[in-house]
């Protein structure tokens, strides 16, 4: 065994080459992504919050009733959003909703396509598992250190790692709602002469999108965990008072802080839950 560890393979000082050759070839093009992405997450931001508060609670609890059909659902998020005005934490929920929701379509941009190529070709499923399974259970810490040397201090690598962090999510429910298709329909669809990208937008995605949808749910759940961790490389939002708190051991402030992301995390997963589909001749 001491011969083992005095062979001890260089793999941690490999990857810090890499990240250290990233840093010196491709810094302009770091430079230039971290302040295209600032830029977007900031102009969001001060968008949002220039819209009165009573405004955008009134316009998200319309896009809650137009999804869900729900006065109970409309009536949680009316009071919610009053309760986290009433915290003193608007500002800090607007931008963290903003990371969150980019976070989420980003994710969703690069995850559903994979996983579509996933169901299509088992070889890259085989290829992305293993990359897909590191990528969930790495602890969050390790890959924020190069994301920070990449990107440098702000809301930018919080986002990048909440990103890697949440991707696994909308992969693996893609590719498993497209495999989950049943051969009978495929079949179908070619019978009726449908060709390939005609199978996936009329056949596959159709019969996926509940599980594709319940990617999207994990993706922002995935997201909002994140906040915290963000919060110490410089990003915006909620987590920043959850920090603040921790280090002043200010039980008060860190309590609400932690109850707002609740309620956003609730509203959330509430808004874009997909509705369940009632059943066959009910009223």
């Amino acid at each position: 065994m001491d011969w083992l560890t005095e062979h001890k393979l260089p793999i941690g000082k490999w990857l810090g080459q890499g990240v250290d050759l990233l840093n010196q070839h491709a810094s302009d093009f770091f430079d230039a992504l971290a302040m295209v992405l600032e830029t977007i997450l900031n102009s969001t931001t001060a968008a949002l919050l220039w819209i009165p508060a009573w405004l955008l609670i009134a316009g998200i609890a319309g896009l809650a009733w137009w999804l869900h059909r729900s006065w109970g659902l409309v009536a949680f998020a009316v009071l919610s959003l009053l309760l986290i005005v009433n915290l003193g934490y608007w500002q800090e929920t607007i931008e963290t909703l903003v990371l969150v929701l980019y976070a989420t379509l980003f994710c969703m941009l690069i995850g559903v396509p994979l996983g579509i190529a996933a169901a299509h070709h088992p070889l890259l499923y085989t290829i992305l598992r293993p990359i897909l399974d590191l990528m969930q259970t790495i602890p969050t810490f390790v890959y924020l250190i190069p994301t920070l040397i990449l990107f440098g201090l702000g809301v930018v690598p919080g986002l990048i790692s909440t990103i890697i962090f949440a991707l696994a999510a909308p992969v693996r429910l893609t590719w498993l709602g497209i495999s989950s298709v049943p051969n009978t329909l495929i079949e179908a669809g070619k019978s009726f002469g449908c060709s390939n990208n005609q199978l996936l937008w009329r056949v596959e995605l159709p019969y996926a999108m509940p599980t594709i949808m319940a990617g999207l749910t994990q993706c922002i759940m995935l997201s909002l965990s994140m906040v915290v961790i963000a919060a110490l490389v410089g990003a915006d939002g909620l987590g920043k008072p959850v920090v603040r708190a921790l280090n002043t051991v200010n039980i008060e402030k860190g309590f609400e802080a932690g109850l707002a992301i609740v309620i956003l995390a609730i509203l959330l997963d509430r808004i874009f839950k997909q509705p369940a589909k009632q059943p066959a001749g009910a009223h």
